[in-house]
């Protein structure tokens, strides 16, 4: 990003065209922490992050003299050749004057759940009347390998193009412009900063170099005609020339973006109205009930139950006794034999006295084998 621009971003473009000449560069190393803090964020904390938002630029002396935008949202991203993913699109655009002339940056950029920067688009342009520039800046990941290329016009004239390419394993860690919007709305969200991470990043060459944050506290800020509690955070990009380059960004607590200040640059981004604060929907803590120990001679209902459901049976056996009158015959038959005999086994005596009754045995004579050992008795 230029200090002397507004922002930093593009329109998308349907092809990528690789210059002849790709350089490959040495690339520095991102902490162990940055890689780690990216790779905890989810898609449940990033889903609150899909919003819109709008802020105005205002100059040193107070004026209004431009917009500042950002969107964040899912979208399919479906390359040429490739299968389609869903990710997050994320677009910034700032558009404005700057000492009577204007500016416009915009950054577009695909998003993966991984927040690996898939595609990006920045495109930066200051429209003098007699020298018109224009700045594009193409990343593209395909397979393995980063591609970038800057092109520079002028006057609608390409007056230079220089391209790069890095290897995807040596990148881990990078947070790109597009990437930058959503990593900071999860922090603000968070209210933390993870402290002592080095992330990578581009610096305004499109070159691969270091990137901090830092956490600057709660802080008041007056937004329209109501004062709010905003948290601030302070990304560095250390470019691998010249000084690095700061922003500050002030965040409400649902990751809305209150106030951007570019260290050195005249222009302020500031919110102008508080908005509708997202709030997530906490699921209630599922009910947790104590075993109660049932006694259910001392509950009234459940001995009630025992009551009616005992003289129902009751009913239900009388009725089936008096029915089948020959069972009083056959039970007082069997009870007076076996008061004759006596005998010792009563199990088996009663199994032989009942044998004849049974369909699937022969018939045989009754009570020849009283004394035998019993067929339904374990032995021991």
């Amino acid at each position: 990003m230029a200090s002397g621009n507004l922002l930093s971003t593009v329109p998308l473009a349907n092809s990528f065209e690789i210059a002849k000449e790709i350089s490959t560069q040495k690339v520095p190393n991102a902490s162990s922490s940055a890689i780690e803090f990216l790779s905890l964020i989810g898609t449940d904390e990033i889903q609150p992050c899909l919003f819109e938002e709008s802020l105005v630029a205002i100059s040193e002396n107070g004026q209004t003299i431009g917009t500042f935008s950002i969107s964040v949202k899912w979208t399919c991203y479906a390359p040429e050749g490739r299968i389609e993913e869903k990710c997050y699109l994320v677009h910034a655009r700032s558009k404005g004057t700057v000492d009577g002339v204007p500016c416009m940056t915009s950054i577009t950029g695909y998003i993966t759940n991984n927040l690996e920067t898939v595609e990006q688009h920045v495109e930066e342009s200051v429209r003098f009347r007699e020298h018109p520039v224009e700045t594009r800046t193409h990343v593209v990941k395909r397979q393995d390998q980063i591609f970038v290329r800057k092109t520079i016009i002028e006057r609608d004239e390409e007056i230079h193009v220089n391209s790069s390419s890095y290897n995807c394993s040596l990148l881990q860690g990078l947070v790109s412009d597009s990437a930058n919007l959503l990593v900071l709305r999860v922090m603000a969200r968070r209210q933390t900063v993870p402290e002592n991470a080095i992330f990578l990043s581009f610096d305004s060459d499109h070159h691969i170099c270091t990137s901090t944050y830092s956490a600057l506290g709660f802080q008041k800020q007056h937004v329209g005609k109501e004062e709010v509690d905003v948290f601030v955070i302070e990304r560095a990009v250390h470019s691998t020339e010249g000084l690095p380059l700061n922003w500050q960004f002030c965040f409400l607590s649902d990751g809305h973006l209150s106030r951007r200040v570019q260290v050195g640059s005249p222009v302020i981004m500031l919110l102008q109205q508080v908005p509708i604060l997202i709030e997530t929907d906490e699921p209630d803590p599922h009910p947790v009930f104590g075993k109660i120990p049932l006694d259910w001679e001392e509950d009234v209902e459940l001995f009630s139950q025992f009551l009616d459901r005992k003289e129902e049976l009751q009913a239900s056996h009388a009725t089936y006794v008096r029915r089948h009158p020959e069972l009083s015959n056959l039970l007082a038959d069997f009870l007076q034999l076996l008061l004759l005999r006596k005998p010792d086994n009563v199990v088996t005596f009663a199994a032989e006295y009942f044998a004849p009754f049974s369909a699937q045995n022969p018939p045989c004579r009754s009570f020849q084998s009283s004394d035998k050992p019993s067929p339904f008795l374990s032995r021991v």
